[in-house]
C-alpha cells in the first residue's frame, strides 16, 4: 500500500509527463507547419513524388505517439496496485 507521500510523488510524475507531452505536441505542430510552408513555397513541382516534410513529420509523430502512451496510459504502480486490490478481493471471497 502506498503512502500519501508516495502517491503524491507518483501523481507529480504523471502530471509532469502529461505537461511535457502537451508542450512537445505544440512544438511538433508549429515546426511541422513551418516545414510544410517551406515546402509549399519553394517546391515548384508539387505533383511529383512524395513531399519531403512527410518524413520528419512521420518520424517525429511516431516518437510523439510513444510519449503520449507513456504520459496517459502507463502507470506501472497504479496498474500493479489495481491488480493487488483484485487479488486481495479474490482472496477474501475464497475464505
Amino acid at each position: 500500500m502506498e503512502t500519501n507521500q508516495e502517491r503524491d510523488n507518483r501523481l507529480w510524475r504523471i502530471a509532469k509527463a502529461r505537461a511535457g507531452f502537451k508542450s512537445h505536441l505544440i512544438i511538433y505542430l508549429v515546426i511541422n507547419l513551418g516545414l510544410w510552408a517551406v515546402w509549399f513555397l519553394t517546391d515548384s513541382d508539387k505533383t511529383s513524388g512524395t513531399p519531403w516534410p512527410l518524413w520528419p513529420a512521420l518520424g517525429w509523430g511516431i516518437a510523439l505517439a510513444f510519449q503520449y502512451f507513456n504520459a496517459y496510459h502507463k502507470d506501472p504502480f497504479g496498474d500493479a496496485l489495481g491488480e493487488y486490490e483484485k487479488l486481495k478481493e479474490q482472496e477474501h471471497t475464497r475464505i
